[in-house]
């Protein structure tokens, strides 16, 4: 879509923009509630609060000034557990019109760039379109099992990329 802009770094309204775009499609989906969001809402903001330009980013799609996808490298643990792929996520709007390989393929250069040898994420077994996109970069499954980080029983999995 050409008229999606991809922003790097904060905008005003992000935090919050990116914890209803996770809210409400992991409510509407798989049933999460409150604790999700909260937990969006507040690792966000403690991430944004750390975040380091030189080690971290942090995408958002606009369209016509509004968030609608986001993408995330935490590299804060990136020497010694590998840069962490967070809060990745598309709108209905933008879903299936190519924004959310856009989005990957800036995380995955920005590690590249900064030597990063490993990017890992956690997801949950039955998000086919991720895992798709995920796999499509080279990400491989490493672990699973089920687990409650999300506030709900689901099946944790692990994805990792190696770099190097």
């Amino acid at each position: 879509m050409s008229d999606v802009k991809i922003t790097r770094n904060y905008i005003p309204g992000c935090i919050g923009r990116v914890a209803e775009l996770h809210g409400t499609y992991y409510h509407d989906h798989w049933g999460f509630g409150l604790f999700f969001e909260a937990k969006v809402a507040t690792e966000l903001s403690t991430f944004l609060g750390r975040y380091d330009d030189k080690r971290d980013a942090f995408w958002t799609a606009m369209l016509e000034d509004r968030v609608e996808g986001s993408i995330t490298i935490d590299g804060i643990h990136a020497e010694s557990r590998g840069a962490h792929l967070r809060w990745f996520i598309i709108s209905s709007k933008l879903r299936g019109h190519g924004v959310g390989n856009t989005l990957m393929k800036k995380a995955v250069n920005f590690c590249k760039k900064n030597n990063y040898h490993r990017v890992y994420l956690w997801t949950f077994e039955g998000l086919d379109a991720a895992r798709h996109l995920y796999e499509k970069f080279g990400f491989r499954l490493i672990e699973r099992h089920e687990g409650t980080q999300w506030g709900v029983t689901v099946k944790e999995q692990k994805y990792v990329l190696d770099l190097s």
